[in-house]
């Protein structure tokens, strides 16, 4: 593992005129004894150590991936090759960008920055079909991050003007390429394109989460752009998911099923939940009236609407460990009771509406939840959750009956593909708290992450985070590593700052789904 000292950073910066050495500000964090029950918040000097621990594994990443990875998307660190699972324009670049600036690495923001302007979002490796959904989380939403950081308060990282610019130029020609995704009889986009003949898929529906998280990274464009229709396509699309059709695609108010007609914009199903397909169209909901409160009250309403039926009909306690609490699925007014490490973003999403709206049911709620998907990892031989799990009493595999009993749910998918969704909750739960134990969970999750898929030039997903050693590796570290996993494992226990959530009680950025934060358009909140 190479760290990178201060004296190194200066060093290295020394033949780039639009690099500046590390800083670290004066410490701003919680007051002493804020963190109440639960105990203080870490110590200036334990705060540091630990968050410098988490800036070295960024770059221990960083270095692998620069090294036999870049400029492609993704590095395979078990035999140091790379693969191009997003178009081939970079993904692991751009998704580290906001967290390089955010740790204030100067060489790595400049490296990635350099590589902006050679993208040619026309062309897609081996034409791979380009998903509307992932380009916009990743692509468009680390440019406008970079973008926002760069003109404001870390505008000290790169002194290149021109090269800030470019961020922005970089994000309308993306948008661009890929508005023609709206062309459709009702405006909801086709999700998966092929730029080489400006086509789709063909595919005539789409799903809750790829239409609805769009309009947070879109709005933000126009904003920026000061063209308006960014925004506009997006927020038509999000229209039919405001105001659902028909009546029994609402099984309770506020949640949804998960696939949509393209053509005539009718919701086809009544499954749904807050796990994957579903999960980012509510993160969404409250995270624009936290973007613009003045222009997306009804999208507030609506989550308030999504918030209120959750608690009442999907929360569930396992028989076995009515301790805990978990969302359930649902179909109609059926219950599944079933989860996933993608669902955990649950309880930061609760708390952070909690936070704006003032509302302290939501964020008890959310810490409720925030506790159950921490047991999901000190129950695993890792220390790190599954996948996915279940706590259908009536469906226990015997070889999982004393587990059950004892951890109050059983393991269905037991790999793991760097999610961040735990510790991104975590975050959220000691950004409302100040509680020191929401610090020593994440601390203990980033531990058992790096120490289990640490291996040859950088971090890889494993098989089995019930196994020794977490069984295998799949020889595949994700973007979302640089833009998530590392960036909340970091922040947690950073300086306070402007871009911390619940920052002096307001909100004046946000985080969009990948984790890159926007400032604000409206009031902080």
């Amino acid at each position: 593992m190479r760290s990178l000292s201060i004296l190194a950073a200066i060093s290295a910066c020394s033949g780039i005129a639009t690099c500046l050495p590390w800083n670290w500000p004066p410490y701003h964090g919680w007051e002493s004894g804020k963190g109440g029950q639960g105990g203080q918040s870490e110590s200036q000097s334990e705060a540091r150590q630990r968050a410098s621990a988490v800036k070295q594994a960024f770059q221990t990443a960083w270095d692998g991936y620069y090294q036999y990875a870049f400029p492609n998307d993704e590095l395979y660190p078990v035999n140091n090759t790379f693969g191009n699972s997003r178009n081939g324009w970079g993904a692991s670049a751009l998704d580290a960008l906001s967290t390089a600036l955010l740790m204030e690495n100067p060489t790595i923001v400049n490296e990635i920055l350099d590589h902006i302007p050679t993208i040619d979002w026309s062309v897609s490796y081996e034409d791979e079909p380009v998903s509307l959904f992932e380009t916009t989380i990743r692509y468009v939403g680390g440019l406008l991050s970079g973008y926002d950081l760069l003109k404001g308060p870390l505008a000290y990282l790169c002194h290149d003007s021109s090269k800030v610019d470019v961020l922005l130029e970089q994000a309308v020609n993306l948008a661009n390429n890929l508005s023609y995704a709206f062309d459709t009889p009702t405006g909801i986009p086709y999700n998966n394109l092929f730029f080489g003949n400006r086509s789709n898929d063909g595919a005539t529906n789409n799903g809750l989460a790829t239409i609805g998280t769009l309009v947070l990274e879109w709005t933000h464009l126009s904003d920026l752009s000061g063209n308006p229709t960014y925004a506009a396509l997006t927020q038509k699309a999000e229209g039919y998911l405001l105001d659902p059709q028909p009546a029994t695609s609402e099984p309770w108010p506020g949640l949804l099923g998960s696939s949509v007609n393209i053509s005539d914009g009718l919701f086809i199903d009544a499954y749904g939940g807050w796990g994957g397909g579903n999960d980012s169209f509510y993160e969404y909901l409250i995270k624009m009236y936290v973007y613009d409160s003045s222009r997306f009250g009804e999208y507030k309403d609506r989550w308030v609407l999504t918030a209120d039926s959750s608690i009442a009909h999907l929360a569930s306690h396992p028989s076995s460990r009515p301790d805990l609490t978990f969302l359930a699925e649902f179909n109609g007014t059926n219950l599944t009771l079933q989860s996933g490490h993608l669902a955990c973003f649950d309880g930061g999403n609760f708390i952070l509406g909690g936070l704006v709206l003032k509302q302290q049911e939501y964020i008890d709620f959310g810490l409720a939840l925030v506790a159950g998907c921490e047991d999901t990892y000190n129950s695993m031989l890792t220390g790190i959750g599954p996948e996915q799990f279940s706590w259908d009493a009536s469906s226990v595999p015997l070889n999982q009956s004393a587990f059950y009993q004892r951890a109050g749910f059983y393991i269905e998918d037991a790999q793991y593909i760097l999610r961040p969704e735990v510790i991104e909750s975590f975050y959220y739960a000691y950004r409302a708290t100040g509680k020191r134990v929401y610090q020593d969970w994440a601390w203990n999750a980033f531990l058992a992450i790096t120490k289990t898929t640490r291996v040859g030039s950088g971090y890889s997903e494993i098989t089995n985070v019930n196994a020794p050693a977490g069984g295998n590796f799949t020889n595949f570290q994700d973007s979302f590593l640089f833009a998530e996993v590392l960036k909340y494992s970091y922040l947690i226990h950073a300086p306070d700052a402007e871009w911390q959530v619940n920052h002096n009680g307001k909100n004046e950025w946000v985080f969009n789904t990948e984790a890159h934060p926007f400032k604000v358009a409206g009031t902080p909140i």
